[in-house]
C-alpha cells in the first residue's frame, strides 16, 4: 500500500508477525530518513514492532531538502496552530492507513517525535478518540495549551525527554507541558539530560526504549 505521506519503513524479520507499530516523526527541515536511526537500537528488543516514518506534508521552508509539518517563518501563534492542525489532518488519515494495512488498535501503536515531531505527536495523541499506546516526546513542547485543553479526548500515557542546554527548544516548556499534563489528569513521565542540546543522545534513546518496552508489551 502506498501511505498518504511518502515514509521509509522498518520491518520485522520476515518471520515475525507485526504485533505494533511505532510512528516517529522527525523535526523541522528534516526528514523519515532522519528520525528512522532511532529504530537501530530499539528493532532489536521489539522484534514483533515495524517503525514507520513518514515525511511531513510540507517541503521545509528554510531547508528545501527536507521537510515541515508547519510553517516556522511567521511567529504568529495563531497562524503555528492553524497550520499545525492541517498536518494533523493529514496524520489523522496517515494513521487511519496504517491500523487498515496491518491491523493494528490505537492501543497498539505508540507516537514518537522530535522537536515539532514531538508537538504533532502530543496533538495527534490526545485528540484521538481512543487511547494510543503512548506518546514519547523528544525535545519539544505543547504548542497551544488552550487549544489543547478544549479538544482533548483521552489521557493516552506521556513521556517527555529534554536536553537542559536546549537552545532551539528551551527545556522551560518540558516543565510548562508536566504541569499542564499534571492539572489534566495525563499521566507524564519526564527526564532532563544534562549537557545535552536539541538532539537525541543515546541515553534519552535507551530511557525511551525502557518506556516503550513497558508500554507495548513486546517481549
Amino acid at each position: 500500500m502506498t501511505f498518504c505521506l511518502d515514509s521509509t519503513i522498518i520491518k520485522p524479520e520476515k518471520d515475525k508477525e507485526i504485533k505494533n507499530a511505532i510512528i516517529l516523526l522527525h523535526g523541522y527541515g528534516g526528514d523519515g530518513k532522519d528520525i528512522s536511526m532511532l529504530s537501530l537500537n530499539w528493532k532489536r528488543h521489539l522484534p514483533n514492532t515495524i517503525f514507520i516514518c513518514p515525511n511531513g506534508h510540507e517541503q521545509c521552508q528554510i531547508n528545501p531538502t527536507g521537510y515541515q509539518w508547519f510553517d516556522l517563518t511567521k511567529e504568529d501563534p495563531d497562524y503555528i496552530l492553524e497550520q499545525s492542525i492541517k498536518a494533523e489532518k493529514k496524520l489523522i488519515q496517515f494513521v487511519d492507513e496504517v491500523k487498515n494495512e496491518y491491523k493494528l488498535k490505537k492501543d497498539k501503536i505508540c507516537l514518537s517525535g522530535f522537536s515539532q515531531g514531538c508537538m504533532m505527536s502530543i496533538n495527534l495523541g490526545l485528540t484521538s478518540d481512543q487511547k494510543y499506546s503512548c506518546i514519547v516526546g523528544f525535545s519539544g513542547k505543547i504548542i497551544n495549551q488552550e487549544d489543547l485543553k478544549f479538544r482533548k479526548k483521552n489521557s493516552t500515557n506521556v513521556l517527555l525527554i529534554h536536553g537542559d542546554s536546549d537552545q532551539v527548544v528551551s527545556p522551560n516548556f518540558l516543565l510548562e507541558a508536566k504541569d499542564f499534563f499534571i492539572r489534566n489528569d495525563i499521566e507524564i513521565k519526564t527526564h532532563l539530560i544534562k549537557n545535552c542540546d536539541h538532539h537525541i543522545p543515546i541515553e534519552a534513546s535507551s530511557i525511551a526504549l525502557n518506556y516503550i518496552l513497558k508500554k507495548l508489551n513486546d517481549f
